[in-house]
């Protein structure tokens, strides 16, 4: 089993963090900046940034959190949200971050995924799946932060990204996001089993059990955390405690 990564995952809307259920029912959570200093505090091993609303009013408001936190967390940060350009990435690497995560923009023009990788390494392109149930084994790609369908099939989608140089994907499960009910597994385990780069499995942890299940039967590389997190139901440390009384492999922080 490879080594895999604990992420914080922080969800921003204007100055705050928030949090909701399926993507909606938004709640304010707080300053980002001082969450994201917790975990790392704490031990986390990389953070992700999502402005959730940059694409839908074609902004990005978020590059001022990202300059103010790495100024005192030194563990990869990835930034999601309002990303349209390679000049919109660059701004964002600028600002701090080590990876962009775009998803409407992809979308909407597949060929950002192979400018942004040429231009800055397929470890900093990110896609960025939401995705959706739609019958067995089959799940629908959404964007705008899961209110617009595009009728694309993800796992078509996600092979597509791999060829035009993703180096990782971000799968969230709109389903099960915010439901702290576990991960889609089999999202998962087909999008993980399918391409020869990580997957980092968002939506749904609720507890340890999820972590475990998602990275023993979903294979995936990385688990992204927020509900468990910034809601107080485990530390970053009971997590990673429990991590290696569980044997799973985790990077060493």
């Amino acid at each position: 089993m490879h080594n895999m990564r604990l992420i914080a995952r922080l969800d921003v809307k204007g100055p705050n963090l928030v949090k909701g259920i399926q993507l909606e029912g938004l709640r304010k959570m707080g300053n980002p900046n001082k969450f994201a200093k917790k975990y790392y505090d704490d031990g986390i091993d990389e953070i992700i940034y999502m402005d959730i609303v940059a694409s839908l009013y074609e902004r990005n408001n978020i590059k001022e959190i990202v300059r103010r936190t790495s100024e005192d967390v030194f563990i990869p940060i990835t930034v999601g949200g309002g990303i349209r350009s390679v000049e919109d990435a660059k701004e964002i690497l600028r600002a701090g971050a080590d990876k962009v995560a775009i998803n409407t923009a992809a979308i909407k023009n597949p060929q950002l995924i192979c400018e942004v990788s040429q231009r800055f390494g397929s470890q900093c392109m990110v896609l960025s799946i939401e995705a959706k149930k739609n019958g067995n084994k089959q799940w629908e790609a959404y964007y705008d932060y899961g209110r617009e369908k595009t009728g694309i099939d993800v796992i078509e989608w996600a092979q597509q990204g791999y060829d035009l140089g993703a180096g990782e994907i971000l799968l969230t499960s709109i389903d099960m996001e915010g439901g702290a009910k576990g991960f889609d597994l089999e999202l998962v385990r087909t999008i993980s089993d399918m391409l020869p780069i990580p997957v980092i499995a968002s939506g749904g942890m609720g507890n340890i059990d999820d972590l475990e299940k998602v990275i023993k039967y979903g294979h995936a590389d990385a688990v992204a955390m927020a509900h468990v997190l910034h809601y107080g139901i485990h530390t970053v440390g009971e997590i990673r405690d429990e991590c290696l009384q569980r044997k799973i492999k985790l990077r060493i922080c």
